[in-house]
């Protein structure tokens, strides 16, 4: 199979003829119609996840039909149309049992602990747990994007912030992770105010339901003024130390920090304001990803047609362009989701 293959970390990968996957007695193999270019991509990309090991392939959102499946596999079949979550879980540890698989205790995700989705063909564990049967003519570009940024944005709004109509939500960051929050607060109700440096991206975070996007310098500023002292809930849609403390600055008394983007050694430490944590009663909380069971919630949300999911993204590139997409993700030169079709 034809696959983006990363043999030195930060050095351009390339196109490469690989061998097949075979699926574990667990797993499946799934025929990739669809991937997403994701910032966690490119963080694996430059060395900064110490699973990740050399020669590797990106890839986690996806989108495709099964077309091998293991020994062991009950509920999945050949033909069937599926994406899945980043992370796949083994289904039966205590945070499983819990219902919690996003936090699994020896989970696996495919771009990371093993070869990814920017190829022509995937492996994914525990089928009969990870896998999420795609609608009838949903489109596979857009179930692409379902996998990290739209799911984890879906849990760290609904679930994790618990935000609420007529609150004021504040998010750093309008990639597709951040446009899925803004899109998801805005559905439920809340008073968006985005934050990033590009004017593209203010312009897609309106289109998305913010209802003001400000640039990233003075934005505490601006938040605090534009929600009246404060947002309640404020989320890190980026993962940088400087958006981290952005966002923590941004809240009221009692207010929510929800921490979304990566934060991996490599780009420092984020100074969190505990002073400002422990006099306003802030809670600082973490959101990593949704467990497959609960993607009905979300496909019923892009159902009603309150989440312009499709608009997310904004290009579709041949496999062979994966290299120049990776490194436009650490430039930040594009807005909304760049989608691989294989």
């Amino acid at each position: 199979m034809r696959a983006v293959l990363v043999e030195e970390f930060g050095a351009a990968p390339r196109l490469a003829d690989v061998a097949d996957p075979a699926p574990a007695p667990h797993g499946v193999v799934v025929a990739v119609q669809a991937t997403g270019v994701c910032r966690s991509d490119w963080h694996a990309w430059q060395g900064h996840d110490d699973d990740v090991t050399l020669p590797h392939v990106p890839g986690h959102e996806l989108a495709g039909t099964v077309v091998a499946v293991g020994a062991d596999v009950r509920g999945r079949r050949v033909g069937d149309r599926v994406t899945t979550p980043f992370v796949t879980a083994c289904g039966t540890c205590p945070e499983c049992a819990a219902g919690q698989q996003q936090v699994c205790r020896r989970q696996t995700q495919p771009g990371f602990t093993g070869w990814g989705s920017f190829a022509e063909l995937v492996a994914l564990d525990h089928a009969d747990v990870n896998l999420v049967a795609l609608p009838e003519g949903f489109p596979s570009a857009a179930a692409a994007a379902l996998g990290c940024r739209v799911a984890t944005a879906f849990r760290a709004v609904t679930d994790v912030a618990r935000v609420r109509a007529g609150e004021s939500v504040a998010v750093h960051g309008a990639g597709g992770v951040g446009l899925s929050a803004i899109a998801i607060a805005a559905a439920a109700g809340a008073r968006v105010v985005a934050v990033d440096p590009s004017p593209g991206a203010r312009d897609l975070a309106l289109a998305f339901g913010a209802e003001h996007a400000v640039a990233a310098d003075g934005a505490v500023d601006a938040v605090r003024e534009l929600t009246g002292g404060g947002a309640h809930v404020s989320i890190d849609a980026v993962g940088l130390p400087a958006t981290c403390e952005a966002s923590v600055r941004s809240l009221r008394r009692r207010g929510r920090h929800v921490q979304i983007g990566l934060l991996p050694a490599a780009t420092g430490a984020p100074l969190v304001p505990m002073d400002l944590v422990i006099a306003g009663e802030l809670q600082v909380l973490g959101s990593h990803g949704m467990a497959a069971h609960d993607y009905p919630r979300l496909l019923a949300l892009v159902g009603s047609g309150r989440f312009p999911l499709a608009g997310l993204v904004t290009r579709e590139l041949p496999l062979e362009a994966g290299p120049r997409a990776l490194a436009e993700v650490g430039a930040a030169t594009t807005a909304g989701i760049t989608v691989l079709r294989p």
